[in-house]
């Protein structure tokens, strides 16, 4: 490892990217899978998601196609897609890699574990999605994702994504 004193993902040349960041988005947690052994269940914090409506109305998501998530995922075909709260920002972290978690990340929450994959306790809103298409986009893998069951519930400090940094409304 190096260590020198530019930024590690510089964005100056990077209009795009730049532009992401100035969208903001709410950040869930999508998880899927069961068990302990490595490989049968993984989480993603992802802040690349629409609402597409309709009957059912889907899910979109843009993910790594190279993230453990995308693989059990695809496995499954099923997965719960919970939105995190202010509280959670060290679990979303976890999640996304850039923060360690001993023992995993799914150590530092309560889940409870469903037909659709682990969901979080605390987590006021979920939706459970099934996988309808995978797709490469740019970088990313463009999931499709109807929705099977959906709860919503208080919203009263959701966390946000915005440049690089979360955020309260």
């Amino acid at each position: 490892m190096t260590i020198h004193s530019g930024h590690p993902f510089p964005t100056e040349d990077d209009p795009a990217r730049r532009l992401r960041g100035r969208l903001g988005a709410a950040v869930t947690l999508w998880t899927s899978g069961a068990g302990t052994t490595p490989g049968t269940r993984a989480g993603l914090t992802i802040t690349s998601v629409l609402l597409a409506n309709g009957d059912p109305p889907r899910l979109l998501a843009l993910v790594d196609p190279d993230s453990d998530f995308a693989d059990v995922f695809e496995d499954t075909g099923r997965a719960v897609v919970q939105l995190l709260s202010w509280g959670h920002r060290d679990l979303a972290d976890a999640f996304a890699g850039v923060a360690p978690a001993p023992g995993g990340p799914f150590r530092m929450a309560e889940f409870d574990q469903t037909p659709s994959g682990p969901r979080l306790r605390g987590a006021t809103t979920w939706a459970d999605v099934t996988l309808e298409s995978a797709s490469p986009v740019g970088w990313s893998l463009l999931l499709t994702c109807p929705i099977t069951e959906v709860v919503v519930g208080a919203d009263d400090e959701p966390l946000l994504h915005r440049r690089g940094r979360y955020a309260r409304p």
